[in-house]
């Protein structure tokens, strides 16, 4: 497992942005696709956005698409989340997560966080109105 260690959480008004970032530990080769997952108390924790080892294959859960974007910078082993247009409903925790390289193409995407095998401690946002 590759230790991820979240920031840039906090407090927003709707309609304001955040950006949050995930630094892995480890040489940059250690890690394949990545993503950012979140929960809301009582709910299942729900995909935000995942990004391919090479960085050029993403997906998004509905209902941030078009709002937020991922991104990620290998020669920093870190990912990024910007998120514009923050909704009360983004209120929950981010988590990141991380799988390891393996033998599938640098353009693997996966969306399901059974195929997670590294998780941050997770960083709170929070939207008011």
């Amino acid at each position: 497992q590759v230790p991820l260690v979240e920031s840039g959480g906090g407090s927003v008004q709707a309609g304001g942005s955040l950006r949050l970032s995930c630094a892995a530990s480890g040489p940059p080769d250690t890690y394949g696709p990545m993503a950012w997952f979140r929960r809301v108390p009582g709910k299942e924790r729900m995909l935000v956005a995942a990004i391919s080892r090479s960085g050029d294959s993403v997906a998004y859960g509905d209902p941030v698409r078009e709002r937020f974007t991922i991104s990620r910078d290998n020669a920093l082993s870190t990912v990024f989340l910007q998120m514009n247009g923050l909704k009360l409903e983004d209120t929950a925790v981010y988590y990141c997560a991380a799988s390891p390289r393996s033998g599938r193409s640098s353009r693997y995407t996966p969306t399901n966080e059974y195929d997670y095998e590294s998780w941050g401690q997770g960083t709170q946002v929070t939207v008011s109105s």
